[in-house]
């Protein structure tokens, strides 16, 4: 148990990062998830640009490494390219 003010308020800024982190990570997940599943070239397309963006800011705060974030996105142009 903390005992000093600082300690005892890292704690708390602490908490909150992790609870936005869990956030922005689930999202990203989530975005990847759908533009995966997604079978419609058309929609594939447009959906692209968000999913990336979405990438882009979890790499932004180191949630996941920037060459992770590039792995992604260069392996979901290639499954939108793919769709017929």
């Amino acid at each position: 148990m903390a005992h000093h003010k600082s300690a005892k308020k890292r704690i708390r800024q602490n908490a909150k990062r992790r609870l936005r982190n869990r956030f922005k990570k689930a999202t990203m997940r989530t975005a990847i998830k759908r533009l995966r599943l997604e079978t419609d070239k058309g929609e594939a397309e447009k959906m692209l640009p968000s999913v990336v963006s979405t990438i882009d800011r979890v790499a932004k705060t180191n949630l996941i490494h920037k060459k992770n974030a590039a792995n992604l996105k260069s392996k979901l142009t290639k499954h939108v390219n793919k769709l017929a």
